[in-house]
């Protein structure tokens, strides 16, 4: 009596190309907006070794904007709320526009310490692109923004209008800092 051998049967991708474009997109979400909600809860309550309201809006001075403490405020706030919307993929591309128009202030602010960090924007600039990366391609189907009807199909045109707001708004910082 004589063997055969069979080939095992080849592997078979389970996961549709969506599925891992749209896990991707979560992955992407949950590091960039938990990250940032982090810092937010650094500059708000001094959380994670951070300088609460106090120390931040003492760097903030120092940094050039007037109302400093106001200011930290503004960015411990958009940084936590819009990090945290972020991650769960709610009105994703108002949180992405929150994350861009902060951390294009936070390159302002490091500018001119070179492109590695820690003194240079490498950092934020990753961010960054990955917040506005994710204003323009939408959440994917792992959002909370797939049960709210008005935002349920992402349009570009909502993102590149988030970006643009972060822009407008970033700059208009950027002219009242010294």
């Amino acid at each position: 009596m004589t063997a055969t051998l069979t080939a095992p049967a080849p592997h078979t991708e389970t996961a549709t190309p969506t599925q891992t474009y749209d896990l991707g997109l979560l992955v992407l979400r949950l590091a960039v907006g938990l990250t940032m909600a982090a810092h937010g809860a650094q500059k708000l309550f001094g959380w994670f070794n951070g300088g609460g309201l106090d120390g931040t809006g003492k760097f903030f001075a120092m940094s050039g904007y007037p109302a400093s403490k106001a200011m930290a405020a503004v960015a411990g706030l958009s940084e936590t709320l819009g990090g945290l919307a972020l991650a769960i993929g709610l009105l994703t591309p108002l949180a992405a526009a929150a994350l861009v128009g902060t951390l294009l202030n936070a390159i302002a602010v490091k500018w001119g310490g070179g492109f590695f960090a820690p003194k240079g924007i490498e950092y934020e600039l990753i961010l960054t692109l990955a917040a506005g990366s994710l204003a323009l391609t939408g959440p994917g189907r792992y959002a909370a923004d797939r049960f709210i009807p008005a935002v349920r199909t992402h349009r570009l045109s909502y993102g590149i209008a988030a970006v643009v707001l972060a822009l407008v708004v970033a700059g208009a910082v950027l002219l009242v800092r010294n």
